[in-house]
């Protein structure tokens, strides 16, 4: 919010402080951190689907103690053994259920590649995230029409 001459508060139509690129950051600088940034958002999808795995998994194995129970209800004691023996519990690589995967991507990897974004961050960007994008939104948006402002009303 900006004062206007008659005393009046307007709305000032700019990016918040936290979307300006730091005084000397070249296009090409920007570039390449929206390119990390979004290299970055591709693998928090990658995780979610890690995630999606290691519930689906849970839930297959679960679903194989009815099976299990339903063939030998059936009379097929055989086949509800077989599922026992063979599948329920069993690890899905080797001496790994899904929840150690899911551990040692979010401790080794996942965590790596948060730090060195972050890192980039704040060696280049004064730690701001998102300049790409909030150039990119200045430049596609028409200030002063509805729907297109630079930030949110306060």
């Amino acid at each position: 919010m900006t004062e206007t001459a008659t005393g009046s508060t307007a709305f000032t139509d700019r990016p918040s402080p936290e979307h300006r690129r730091p005084p000397g950051v070249d296009d090409a600088t920007v570039a390449a951190g929206g390119k990390l940034s979004e290299a970055l958002e591709t693998i928090e999808r990658a995780r979610g689907h890690l995630y999606e795995l290691h519930q689906l998994i849970g839930g297959a194995d679960l679903r194989l103690d009815e099976a299990a129970s339903q063939f030998r209800a059936a009379g097929h004691p055989e086949i509800a053994e077989g599922i026992e023996r063979e599948l329920i519990g069993r690890n899905v690589l080797p001496g790994r259920w899904t929840f150690q995967i899911v551990e040692e991507f979010d401790d080794g990897y996942y965590t790596r590649f948060r730090e060195f974004e972050r890192d980039v961050r704040d060696k280049l960007f004064d730690g701001k995230r998102h300049l790409f994008e909030a150039e990119l939104k200045e430049a596609r948006r028409t200030p002063g029409r509805k729907g297109h402002s630079a930030v949110p009303p306060e």
